[in-house]
């Protein structure tokens, strides 16, 4: 019987020795606001969606709605259609812009299929239109606004 001894872990690479490019990153998007937190979601995120996914949805065409709810701590909300039908999940990775959205803002949005049966959507690439009048808006970064 010939076993072998198991071998000894391998050391962690120093970040040093991975000869990484000299510089900033440019970014074509903004920078994501829960940068550093995990959210566990079975959701497809931006971070989580395969390419072939944001391609088609960012092919897609863009719809109007009004934001129905959405909790900053949570991370998600809905978007109510204008054209009617049934309410659509926003995940917190798929805002842009600086504001964080209350409820009563226009938004548009493109929509993105939710495996793994891909019957439901959820809204991506969400840009708000109109801040709901007479409500407070927070950045991102913590500044709140009247509108």
């Amino acid at each position: 019987m010939s076993a072998e001894p198991p071998q000894p872990p391998k050391p962690p690479t120093h970040p040093a020795s991975l000869r990484l490019p000299d510089g900033p990153r440019e970014r074509d998007r903004s920078p994501s606001p829960m940068r550093g937190y995990l959210i566990p979601s079975p959701l497809p995120t931006r971070r989580t969606r395969t390419f072939s996914a944001t391609v088609r949805a960012a092919e897609g065409p863009v719809y109007k709605g009004v934001c129905k709810c959405f909790c900053r701590s949570k991370g998600h909300g809905f978007i109510t259609p204008a054209d009617g039908g049934p309410d659509i999940f926003l995940h917190i990775s798929d805002v842009e812009g600086e504001y964080v959205p209350m409820e009563g803002d226009e938004v548009t949005y493109k929509m993105c299929s939710i495996p793994p049966k891909n019957e439901k959507h959820q809204a991506v690439e969400v840009v708000i239109t109109h801040l709901a009048p007479g409500t407070k808006h927070e950045t991102w970064s913590g500044h709140v606004i009247s509108s």
